[in-house]
């Protein structure tokens, strides 16, 4: 089981990126797939999260409005849509995949099997 992430750059505050995360060597359709992203010196946070199967999504409040995640199950992806970017996300973003039963702890690194290598988004001020 894998996960890649790719789309992590540079780019000025108020600028928008979309990061990808490619499945491979699981049932896609039948995962979560999530976000996390862990900034300089601080804790992994979470992001946001899809449910494959029947495409709910789930939002750090805090984001809500500014991301948007979404998925393209004929390419086994998921995207992360960021706009309004700031120096605050500055972080590296990784690609997370568990079983939808996990969702009501979608909040929880500990819920997530499948981690990918992360890829890293910089936001300058």
């Amino acid at each position: 089981a894998q996960l890649v992430e790719s789309g992590g750059a540079l780019v000025q505050s108020g600028g928008s990126l979309r990061l990808s995360c490619v499945a491979s060597g699981f049932a896609f359709a039948d995962y979560a797939i999530g976000w996390f992203r862990r900034a300089p010196g601080k804790d992994r946070e979470e992001v946001a999260a899809i449910n494959i199967r029947d495409g709910t999504t789930y939002y750090a409040t805090s984001l809500k409005g500014r991301f948007t995640i979404s998925s393209d199950n004929a390419k086994n992806t998921v995207y992360l849509q960021m706009n309004s970017l700031g120096p605050g996300d500055t972080a590296v973003y990784y690609c997370v995949a568990t079983t939808p039963e996990w969702l009501s702890m979608w909040e929880n690194p500990s819920a997530y099997d499948i981690w990918g290598q992360g890829t890293q988004v910089t936001v300058s001020s």
